[in-house]
């Protein structure tokens, strides 16, 4: 008798396998930092091409657009521990240059206008 419902949405097959022999926590641990850093990596691509794309459109509103885009990726990649150290310190420093690059470009009405508003990326970026 299995003991997994159907409704469970594993086959009957893979119901009984899956009870025969459960994955060490290592492995799946170990699956999951790969899937992880390949997701990093993904990333770090998509953000290169934003980067190109970036410098090969004259659009203000676009370049803004896309300015935050990178700078909002960077700050996530600095967050990834699939990274070494110097990396991340590096992608901190690439997240600032974006976040002030993207400030340059905002609109009157997205512009930082002094007191905290001038901390705002900055704590955002930490």
């Amino acid at each position: 008798m299995n003991p997994v419902p159907a409704a469970a949405g594993l086959p009957r097959a893979a119901a009984s396998d899956a009870d025969a022999s459960p994955a060490p926590a290592s492995l799946e641990a170990d699956m999951l930092a790969a899937q992880l850093a390949t997701a990093c990596t993904a990333l770090w691509t998509a953000t290169l091409s934003l980067m190109t794309a970036f410098m090969h459109t004259p659009a203000p509103a676009h370049r803004y657009l896309m300015a935050r885009k990178i700078a909002r990726n960077l700050a996530t990649l600095r967050e990834q521990d699939c990274f070494s150290a110097s990396s991340r310190a590096s992608f901190a420093r690439l997240c600032r240059r974006w976040s002030d690059k993207a400030d340059r470009l905002a609109p009157q009405g997205h512009r930082p206008r002094g007191g905290i508003g001038l901390l705002q990326p900055w704590l955002s970026n930490r």
